[in-house]
């Protein structure tokens, strides 16, 4: 580089007020510290005019504003500044030249500004030497005192949404869930992945199961912190990667579920409603078990890729009826294919079994339906159990890179044990924006039919009538970042003939989501 090492005592700091004892006294008088961008030496009232380093540093702040002083223009004091204060506003200045430097601008140093450049740092070279050091320490310092594991990394998410449902049971509320994730790698390659949950957020009660938001799919026990999910991903080779479920995995953690942008898998980010996350045939089972990933091609997505896995609902308890094979299960498989960089679909086959009384697209959480019409989440009953073969197609195509088009199809055969057949149909089409009038931005846009009881041979087996007008989900939502770290999300659901019955009023739920990632 030029003048030999001329930069390489160059680090990013800008110079001090004034001594450490002067700095502690302003402080304690409470005036202000905040530095502001000066260009011309003259401005700084307390640098002695007459010193030969005045005149070497006076021509390069003026022409490139490198040096950073008080809003008043003075470092303060009533004293010349020291030689090592002096060489805090040398180093800023070199550090702002080495950018210039880097950046190829226009600007270049004339040979006379190279020559006070070089005798500036022979003169200083001792206070930049150890300026250098005790910045060198305070990085390593601060490093380690903001590092939480050498092999974990720590992010968190929470969520303010402010919710009403717009019906003759109007009620408006301010709801929170907070996540915790921990990121262990031992090898570079694997994750151990950690999730803890709190909340108090809780569905509304419109008469349906329809509609229910990601962030209030379950009512977390008025913020009681629970391990929400934990498993184990390392790679087999070059091609496979396996997964072992620990508690609370779901499919989406190891499958493409094929809905780019809205389907965010936190609930955060994405879009407002379950539904809209991805094909609901994906929320049938979850727990704990295996999953593998297998891509042809060694390039993620590309070629084709096969994914399998089982989960069990209650995998871990010992009781009679319960275990890995006893109780709630399901299997699936699926292929997915990206003929193209920009395009990607996948087939996909789910089947399970569920206890009496259990059954519902609930990602394996007992008792808890998430999405689907109330009809098709009371099939079942206390004593008896259903049989569910599941099948998907979907598909996701990223016209341009502000506009991606979505959509699938699921089809589910439920066979109530002893009683008889039920056809569960569900699809949709969803649009997403990205950078929609703002970098980092996300408009979207949900229509579809969640799961809906087509066909059942015993109605009497549900808790209610088995109506079949159609139930439509239509959902609009826009994500804009207020910074790196937090955004906002207006947004609308709305649910018409709840539960497949037009007696029943529309459901609409209007949000106000904020969300801080960190």
């Amino acid at each position: 580089m030029i003048l030999g090492g001329l930069f390489s005592v160059v680090v990013a700091v800008q110079p001090p007020a004034t001594t450490v004892e002067q700095f502690y006294h302003y402080a304690e008088e409470g005036q202000a510290t905040k530095t502001a961008q000066i260009t011309a030496v003259s401005q700084l009232s307390d640098v002695d005019p007459t010193d030969w380093a005045f005149q070497a540093l006076q021509s390069l702040v003026e022409r490139f504003g490198c040096i950073a002083g008080y809003p008043e223009g003075t470092f303060r004091g009533n004293k010349a500044l020291s030689r090592y204060e002096f060489a805090a506003g040398l180093n800023a200045c070199l550090l702002r030249l080495n950018e210039l430097l880097q950046t190829a601008t226009e600007t270049r140093l004339t040979e006379d500004e190279l020559i006070s450049l070089q005798r500036l740092q022979n003169e200083f070279a001792a206070e930049l030497s150890l300026l250098r050091n005790q910045i060198y320490n305070l990085e390593v310092w601060a490093d380690n005192f903001n590092q939480f594991s050498t092999t974990t990394k720590f992010n968190g998410e929470a969520i303010f949404a402010l919710t009403d449902a717009f019906t003759n049971s109007n009620q408006t509320v301010l709801q929170h869930r907070v996540r915790f994730n921990l990121k262990t790698s031992f090898t570079g390659q694997d994750l151990l992945f950690t999730q803890l949950e709190m909340g108090n957020a809780s569905p509304f009660d419109l008469n349906t199961q329809e509609g229910i938001q990601t962030f209030n799919i379950q009512d977390n026990d008025q913020n009681k912190v629970e391990l929400n999910r934990l498993y184990y991903q390392f790679p087999v080779g070059e091609h496979l990667q396996l997964t072992l479920a620990a508690t609370g995995t779901t499919w989406d953690d190891f499958v493409p579920t094929i809905n780019p942008n809205l389907d965010d898998h936190d609930g955060g980010n994405g879009t407002l409603s379950a539904f809209g996350q991805r094909n609901p045939i994906y929320r049938i089972g979850g727990g704990t078990g295996i999953g593998l990933h297998y891509q042809l091609n060694p390039k993620v997505n590309q070629g084709i890729a096969f994914s399998a896995g089982y989960l069990a609902a209650n995998g871990a308890d010992a009781t009679d009826g319960n275990g890995l094979f006893n109780g709630d299960y399901a299997a699936l498989i699926q292929m997915t294919v990206y003929p193209a960089e920009n395009l990607q679909f996948a087939l996909t086959y789910n089947h399970a079994y569920s206890t009496p009384g259990n059954f519902g697209f609930n990602n394996g959480f007992l008792n808890q339906s998430w999405t689907g019409t109330k009809l098709v989440n009371s099939l079942g009953s206390s004593e008896n159990g259903v049989v569910s073969n599941s099948y998907g197609v979907q598909l996701a195509w990223q016209i341009h890179p502000q506009f991606i088009l979505s959509a699938w199809g699921g089809y589910t055969a439920a066979r109530v044990i002893n009683l008889g057949e039920s056809q569960i149909w569900n699809y949709a089409v969803t649009l997403g924006f990205p950078d929609l009038f703002k970098l980092g931005s996300l408009g979207g846009i949900v229509i579809g039919r969640e799961p809906y009881l087509s066909h059942i041979d015993n109605p009497e087996t549900l808790e209610s009538e088995f109506y079949q007008e159609s139930s439509w989900h239509l959902e609009a939502f826009y994500r804009y970042p207020i910074t790196d770290n937090i955004s906002i999300t207006p947004g609308l659901i709305w649910i018409t003939n709840p539960n497949q019955n037009d007696q029943n009023e529309d459901g609409i739920i209007g949000t106000l989501r904020t969300t801080f990632t960190f």
